[in-house]
């Protein structure tokens, strides 16, 4: 009995211990004073560890600047992130969005779109459209000129269907003024089936892991209150086998 509540003991202290540890590993980190907190999932290569983040949510630092590398597309700067609302908004070091939104394949990352997406058409014509259509100045030229258009507008035969694209908005001048405008991407892992490994070395799906990556505090809680507990059973169960052992010795006296 006695053998068996020590290693129990030593079990709980390694346990908690190895997790405190990891979790003081995992503090958010900054490419500088005002650029967004860094956290689980995400984790800023170089600076925090692997087990820090997830696969796919790599940040890194360039000129104190946060940037994401999107694999279709290339390097575009982090805005902000919301935890709560899984809200990543970046934006285009380019200032083209629509450059951006055409080349894009998020299926080749963690990400989805924040906001409902639509389908559209990109054309590029030959002459300028009349009427209320508004070219894509970042993405024109003087010989041609780029609009995006309901995906069921007709092409005129001096243009060229260049792709269909499901994004979130059509070109407006008022909207492309903001690089940011629409770049806003959202995750979930819940919906994630691959296994990935734990701060504690131990294979857990990504189903649970950014429930227990946040709540991990909690569960050092739980534990040390279930030690106790056990502690507190064996010390009353000791009194109560110690007080039996007594009233059989006065017995055998008698």
């Amino acid at each position: 009995m006695d053998v068996f509540i020590s290693l129990r003991l030593l079990c709980c202290i390694v346990l908690l211990t190895t997790t405190s540890a990891a979790t003081n590993n995992c503090t958010s980190a900054k490419c500088s004073l005002f650029s967004p907190d860094i956290r689980f999932p995400f984790r800023i290569q170089g600076r925090q560890p692997p087990q820090c983040g997830v696969p796919h949510f790599n940040l890194f630092c360039r000129q104190n600047t946060t940037m994401i590398h999107i694999p279709s597309y290339g390097d575009l700067v982090v805005k902000s992130i919301s935890y709560d609302a899984r809200r990543l908004s970046l934006l285009d070091p380019k200032t083209c969005v629509y450059q951006v939104f055409l080349n894009l394949n998020l299926s080749l990352t963690p990400f989805s779109y924040y906001y409902a997406v639509k389908q559209y058409k990109y054309i590029n014509c030959s002459a300028q459209l009349v009427g209320s259509l508004e070219r894509v100045p970042c993405l024109s030229g003087s010989n041609h000129h780029v609009y995006i258009v309901e995906s069921s507008f007709p092409v005129p035969v001096y243009c060229s269907c260049v792709r269909t694209v499901a994004i979130p908005f059509s070109y407006s001048q008022y909207l492309s003024a903001d690089s940011s405008f629409g770049l806003g991407f959202t995750w979930n892992l819940v919906e994630e089936e691959a296994t990935s490994g734990c701060m504690l070395g131990i294979l857990c799906s990504t189903r649970r892991l950014e429930k227990y990556f946040k709540d991990i505090y909690t569960v050092s809680g739980i534990i040390a209150f279930a030690f106790m507990a056990g502690v507190l059973f064996y010390a009353t169960l000791s009194k109560y086998y110690k007080k039996l052992n007594e009233e059989k010795g006065k017995r055998n006296v008698w």
